[in-house]
């Protein structure tokens, strides 16, 4: 149950990430910035509670070492030549990359795309974003849960090909159905998040950190670096062209093939 194990993982992090608009619905709108030194707190507490988990990990992989049984990932090797291996991960990495730079754009863009396509208020969009990205922790779990069942790959083509039509109909949309439409497109998109990143650990059983860079590290990087790029074609073209343009970037999923 990878799968399973993985959509409980990422789950607190995508309700966490989810919680940001609604806090900043709530508190940073009526209250303004300065309330935002309130939730760092939040942070410390996490930072505490990280040191103390990783030292219970690091004491756990020593008793694992002396009892001579804390090396045997290590000792697995990818039965498949290194080249397959390097292009096998570069398709993941794209794969999650086009997923990542979708949603980077969603949440950086989505209430400004709201507010001037519709004229709705700061706070209604602020909602309407909690909802997508809390749909899209939902979607990680189910989808780890479901890829178990079904297998991996499947899982991966229907959340490409499951949020594709949905992407493209988007833009086209009045505020009811682009609320609903939204929706959708989280909960499918957000499926395939595990099963990309148990398919690049079985690629290299051996080097788990470096999957964990690779796919926590560089690829959320790299959306976050294609929003910021998104954003300086909005100042061009306007935020809505924009969003018309983001719907293509699930296509690149067809990579799966």
């Amino acid at each position: 149950q990878q799968g399973f194990a993985q959509g409980i993982f990422q789950i607190g992090g995508h309700a966490g990430y989810s919680m940001g608009p609604l806090l900043a619905a709530a508190i940073v709108a009526p209250r303004g910035q300065s309330s935002l030194a309130w939730i760092s707190i939040v942070a410390l507490v996490a930072m505490v509670l990280m040191a103390w988990t990783g030292s219970r990990y690091a004491e756990m992989r020593r008793t694992q070492v002396a009892a001579g049984s804390g090396r045997i990932a290590e000792r697995i090797r990818s039965p498949l030549p290194a080249s397959t291996v390097m292009s096998a991960m570069a398709i993941l990495i794209v794969l999650l990359l086009s997923k990542n730079a979708y949603t980077a754009a969603f949440t950086s863009y989505y209430t400004f795309y709201l507010i001037e396509r519709f004229g709705v208020g700061v706070q209604l969009s602020q909602i309407m974003l909690f909802i997508y990205l809390v749909v899209g922790a939902l979607g990680v779990i189910a989808g780890g849960m479901i890829g178990d069942r079904i297998g991996r790959d499947r899982i991966i083509w229907i959340s490409i090909l499951g949020s594709l039509p949905f992407a493209l109909l988007l833009p086209y949309a009045d505020l009811f159905w682009t609320g609903v439409l939204s929706v959708i497109i989280s909960l499918i998109m957000a499926s395939a998040f595990s099963s990309i990143l148990i398919f690049a650990i079985d690629l290299v059983p051996h080097r788990v950190g470096l999957v964990g860079g690779l796919f926590y590290g560089l690829a959320f990087g790299l959306g976050g670096i294609a929003a910021a790029g998104l954003g300086l074609l909005a100042d061009k073209i306007g935020i809505i062209e924009v969003f018309k343009l983001c719907a293509w970037l699930p296509a690149l999923g067809l990579l799966t093939f």
